[in-house]
């Protein structure tokens, strides 16, 4: 059964930092695509990061360059830490499991993954990041 659950959330001011993570029950090395999502208030879900199996992630351009994301497959866990935080970051932010696409074992590219949320069937419950002025 595929679990996630986020943690690192958190109340800060604009300019801090936090790291999230994502404690995956399935592990990190699977046959799953794995991205990290935001949902603000009266908005959509906005797609942020994809990230492979070695470790390797795409990013939306919205968020290039304050977002790193990670994973550490002896702990099952992906990160997303997240820079320079401004008022407009202000979101529940998700990770989330699509599976790969068999027979072949692939994902999805990245920037359809981020732009295609339906794609994924399991998600955690998120975690709040609220960035104050």
């Amino acid at each position: 059964q595929v679990q996630l659950v986020e943690s690192g959330g958190g109340s800060v001011q604009a300019g801090g930092s936090l790291r999230l993570s994502c404690a995956a029950s399935m592990g990190t090395n699977s046959n799953y695509c794995m991205a990290w999502f935001r949902q603000a208030p009266g908005k959509g879900r906005e797609g942020i990061a994809t990230i492979d199996d070695i470790g390797r992630a795409t990013y939306a351009d919205s968020v290039k360059g304050r977002f790193t994301a990670s994973n550490d497959n002896t702990k099952n866990t992906l990160y997303l830490q997240i820079d320079s935080l401004k008022p407009e970051d202000t979101a529940m932010y998700y990770c989330a499991a699509a599976a790969r696409i068999m027979p072949w074992g692939r994902c999805f590219s990245p920037g359809f993954l981020l732009e295609n949320p339906e794609k994924f069937t399991y998600w955690g419950p998120g975690t709040q990041v609220t960035v104050s002025s």
